[in-house]
């Protein structure tokens, strides 16, 4: 009889005594229970260790992307100073060619005379005309590739001859960003000075340009 109390009484005391305090992760979402009531420990730390990892690997393709575009912006920059050197390069090459050819016959031979005993060296002097049209014809043969719209300002002031070029150079990976500039404008200038006899005669002060 008093077994049967007693087994009774536990019977009732299971089914009335609360059961363990689920246990809760930091969102507040209730821990998963097994089959006996006992709380999982570690489920809902793995779903969050899981949630990390795939947060970190979702950042690796925008970081390669970044890398991208700044390799692309190396790139066009490089591109942009070696058209820059090459415009230069043309200037020095178009002035020397616009001293040699484009000197003034008619003031050369009209101060042939010029002296007291009726030798005097002749006067060179560049022609402006001539300088402007022999310069725009030795960029347009020498233009290298890669440069274009080069534009020619030849200005002549004694024996001396300033070549100022300007043209565009055209971007290769930022035609493909929309709304960015395919191509940038780089100058480039030089004077040269035109001389007589094998050594040359010193030049005189160089002309602004």
């Amino acid at each position: 009889m008093s077994r049967r109390r007693q087994g009774g009484w536990r019977r009732s005391t299971d089914a009335r005594a609360p059961g363990p305090p689920e246990l809760g992760d930091r969102s507040g979402a209730t821990a998963p229970l097994d089959g006996t009531g006992t709380p999982i420990a570690g489920r809902s730390r793995t779903c969050n260790r899981y949630d990390k990892e795939g947060s970190v690997l979702l950042l690796v393709p925008a970081g390669v992307l970044v890398l991208i575009i700044l390799g692309a912006i190396a790139v066009d920059l490089a591109i942009a100073f070696l058209g820059q050197r090459e415009l230069s390069s043309l200037a020095a090459a178009v002035a020397n060619d616009a001293a040699t050819a484009a000197i003034s016959d008619e003031r050369f031979y009209r101060g042939a005379g010029g002296g007291d005993d009726g030798s005097g060296a002749g006067d060179i002097e560049i022609d402006p005309v001539a300088a402007q049209r022999l310069a725009q014809d030795a960029a347009d043969r020498r233009a290298p590739r890669g440069l274009s719209n080069i534009e020619v300002d030849a200005r002549a002031e004694g024996r001396q001859v300033c070549v100022r070029l300007r043209g565009d150079v055209a971007y290769v990976f930022a035609r493909a960003v929309p709304g960015a500039a395919d191509k940038t404008t780089v100058e480039g200038s030089a004077v040269a000075t035109a001389v007589e006899g094998d050594a040359g005669a010193p030049a005189g002060p160089r002309s602004t340009c």
